[in-house]
């Protein structure tokens, strides 16, 4: 068994499709329909995010997805140079690890993490 995708429900499919392509880097993969829903997946390399028309609640009930990244802080300032700012952190763990959470385009939380290996 292997992971195969994450789904959130959004609002406005194109502007959430911008969203991940821009500032996550995901490619669109397909689109389909089911039982009248519009789905777009959006991938890269292993990951795939299903987008799915029609969402009318916020996505932010206690769940998060999390990118590990490896420029964390010119992740930030593209972010910040866009107008989007964290809801929490930046954070930098006991580990050594860094942690950023920005809220998407459907009020989804999304995770930034630089993980740091800790020396001994």
């Amino acid at each position: 068994m292997r992971f195969h995708h994450f789904a959130i429900e959004v609002k406005d499919m194109e502007t959430s499709i911008a969203f991940y392509q821009k500032f996550i880097g995901l490619r669109e993969e397909g689109r389909l329909s089911l039982n009248d829903e519009e789905i777009v997946f959006l991938a890269n390399h292993d990951f795939r995010l299903e987008l799915i028309a029609g969402g009318q609640k916020p996505n932010s009930h206690g769940v998060h997805i999390c990118f590990e990244v490896d420029r964390f802080h010119e992740l930030i300032n593209t972010f910040h140079e866009n107008g989007i700012y964290a809801i929490e952190g930046p954070f930098k763990l006991k580990n050594g690890w860094e942690t950023v959470f920005y809220q998407g385009p459907d009020g989804e939380l999304i995770e930034f993490l630089q993980p740091r290996i800790q020396s001994n």
